[in-house]
């Protein structure tokens, strides 16, 4: 019988799989994008409201990251990101204080891409000139209603898009809300749980209903777009990084600060972007 974590396991990585080659084209234009304004010294902001902050943050002041990333904080942790003009008020602050360039590079992060506080920064910046990179769920926000006065979503705003693949809900692994016979585990095959899997769960199904276990509660577990969202940002740093080798330029890399020499060495990069990182190097 194969457990709930086990399906979410098989199903993510599947997951991971697909969205690396549906997003693998926009990948690879986006490093000849971002490298040349990281060659000149340029940034890549970042913003996520409510859960998507924390795919924001894995790449600001990360290891084995670039150092150039700045990101835009919600202090609100995205209570009022459909309160109109919130997010323009925490995109002017970020600016006033780290400055948002022309030429410069923001990924705005909506798994709905409908919310107010997303589309608020990822217009702002377009009116300062940057590349503005959206990070959303595509099948999600063509279905979903725009909270944004503007009437758009971010797949519409942004100059390009990053399609996490995921589903509306964005959990994957199907919680039957009785015993029943068939194929009762038909969601998650169409998530991505191989057929072997998916067929020992059936047939565990249908013991349940001859026993007479109690029903589970209808629902969904086991959420996608934080760990896909996370792999397709960590993917873009490394495009960016690939074409800076191929262009004879050092990577700004960030080394962790448990190492040897660690702390040093970032201190030294830091010094190039004085007064514009988000969070200080230790």
């Amino acid at each position: 019988m194969p457990s709930l974590s086990a399906a979410y396991f098989a199903a993510a990585t599947g997951l991971l799989k697909r969205a690396y080659e549906v997003n693998r084209p926009v990948l690879e234009k986006l490093g000849g994008v971002i490298g040349p304004s990281v060659a000149t010294g340029g940034m890549i902001h970042t913003f996520g409201s409510g859960h998507s902050e924390i795919i924001s943050r894995e790449i600001v002041g990360r290891a084995g990251g670039l150092v150039c990333v700045s990101g835009i904080y919600d202090p609100g942790g995205g209570l009022s990101e459909n309160v109109v003009g919130y997010g323009a008020q925490l995109v002017e602050r970020h600016d006033r204080q780290y400055g948002l360039r022309a030429g410069e590079t923001i990924i705005v992060i909506s798994n709905s891409g409908k919310n107010c506080s997303p589309l608020e920064v990822a217009l702002y910046a377009k009116q300062k000139r940057l590349t503005v990179v959206g990070l959303t769920c595509v099948e999600i926000s063509k279905t979903a209603a725009t909270v944004h006065p503007g009437g758009k979503k971010l797949h519409e705003i942004a100059d390009y898009v990053l399609d996490n693949c995921g589903t509306p809900g964005d959990a994957i692994v199907e919680i039957e809300s009785k015993p029943r016979t068939g194929r009762p585990t038909a969601g998650l095959a169409k998530a991505g749980l191989p057929a072997d899997l998916s067929a020992k769960a059936s047939a565990t199904a249908e013991s349940s209903a001859k026993a007479g276990l109690p029903a589970v509660g209808s629902a969904k577990a086991g959420p996608t777009s934080t760990i896909v969202g996370a792999a397709l940002l960590n993917l873009l740093s490394l495009e960016v990084i690939d074409w800076l080798k191929a262009h004879g330029h050092e990577p700004p890399v960030i080394r962790s600060q448990n190492v040897p020499g660690g702390i040093e060495h970032n201190r030294e990069l830091a010094k190039k972007y004085a007064g514009r990182l988000s969070k200080p190097l230790a």
